[in-house]
């Protein structure tokens, strides 16, 4: 196994030049992949879109890496991803926190320190820390469906020992309740942060794109990639700004920061969102339409390796982080969850932070805050559900 730590710092990268300047609430939520494209498709000229698909894309091996921030070894290399260990310690229950399998790299769980999910979790108490790194798609692996990451994620949950506390960021979300719902006694806890589940429940300018973006448009942006969805033309086209006022938003850094420590975070956050994953179009379609289009998962219409998805079977204690202005994913997307699982209401603990949706993984509020209680609710340290419920809703109260 390697061992892996940022010693030296990031390395620095010139800042992209934004082609039009937007608010930090706009372009964030376009960090969403499933509608990204459609935005795109919708506003560019669409021969200048083939043309940028036919010149060519750097391979993902060929890409610079921003290093991950805190040590850990490659516990397990499959098709789908590496799954990454961060453990201090063999004691207790793993919990894996699965990454968004989206525009950007699963670093966004370890970007650096004060702003890390996993930095949290293990200063927090926990011993057994787990990420999966999700490959970029490959010519080899564009037909890879859900069914396909779910099989992995399958095959990581019996590495580490079931049952697991299972974390699901963003995108990473609803593929972790998904998981958690088929197959039940393998999860022992579940933590969803700015998760989309029920699209249904509550507008956001995402799910306004869903209704009104034709399916064919990202069947077209699929077929124009040779069957793979690049992350890194899309973000070419997007012109979307990366200023400073826009960055220290996000991450919630503190104005007494030392300007040196300022301009690291600053150049090492581009480095990260310059960085991108491409998708297999066969999942990405599918993302699209079961979980956007059709709201399956809400519906309890979804397929998963094999058998429909039942939430109302999964009785795992939930908690539940949102965003109070996140465009990405409203809070009632999120927290419809309580009425669609089976969990006891008094095992269902939600919060809600005044921040935007990137800043629930990168923040250095929201980690030194939220992220320290979901650490100790996941390790036993709040003693009865009325200690868990004042103390994670403080803030939203």
């Amino acid at each position: 196994m390697s061992k892996e730590h940022d010693t030296n710092g990031p390395e620095r990268v010139p800042a992209a030049t934004p082609a039009a300047a937007q608010s930090a609430s706009t372009w964030e939520a376009f960090l969403d992949w499933p509608f990204a494209a459609a935005a795109l498709l919708g506003q560019a000229n669409m021969r200048l879109f083939e043309d940028l698909m036919s010149s060519g894309r750097r391979s993902a091996a060929s890409r610079s890496s921003l290093p991950w921030t805190t040590a850990n070894t490659i516990a397990l290399e499959l098709a789908s991803m590496r799954l990454r260990d961060f453990s201090t310690g063999s004691n207790g229950p793993a919990a894996l926190i699965c990454a968004p399998y989206a525009l950007h790299r699963a670093t966004i769980a370890d970007f650096a320190p004060g702003h890390s999910v996993v930095e949290a979790l293990c200063q927090g108490g926990l011993s057994r820390v787990f990420v999966t790194d999700w490959r970029s798609a490959t010519p080899e692996t564009r037909y890879f469906t859900i069914d396909t990451y779910l099989a992995d994620l399958n095959v990581a949950v019996d590495q580490l020992g079931p049952p697991v506390d299972l974390i699901g960021l963003c995108q990473g979300g609803w593929l972790a309740l998904v998981y958690a719902a088929r197959f039940p006694r393998k999860v022992r806890r579940v933590v969803l942060v700015g998760a989309p589940i029920d699209i249904a429940a509550a507008e956001s300018q995402l799910s306004h794109f869903a209704v009104s973006m034709p399916l064919g448009m990202f069947d077209e942006l699929v077929r124009l990639g040779e069957g793979i969805v690049p992350g890194e033309r899309l973000l070419g086209l997007w012109g979307i700004s990366t200023s400073l006022n826009e960055v220290e938003a996000v991450l919630q850094i503190p104005p007494d920061l030392k300007p040196a420590r300022r301009h690291e975070l600053n150049e090492r956050f581009r480095q990260w969102y310059a960085e991108t994953l491409d998708l297999p179009g066969a999942f990405y379609l599918q993302v699209v339409k079961w979980l956007f289009k059709e709201n399956q998962i809400a519906q309890g219409q979804f397929l998963a390796l094999g058998q429909p998805i039942q939430l109302a079977q999964l009785r795992a204690p939930i908690c539940l982080l949102a965003a109070s202005n996140d465009e990405v994913v409203a809070v009632d997307q999120l927290f419809a969850i309580a009425r669609l699982v089976g969990t006891p209401a008094e095992q269902v603990v939600t919060m809600i932070e005044p921040c935007g949706h990137l800043s629930l993984f990168l923040g250095a509020e929201v980690l030194g805050g939220a992220w320290r209680r979901i650490a100790a609710w996941l390790g036993h340290q709040l003693k009865t559900p009325q200690i868990q419920q004042v103390q994670l809703r403080r803030r939203h109260e």
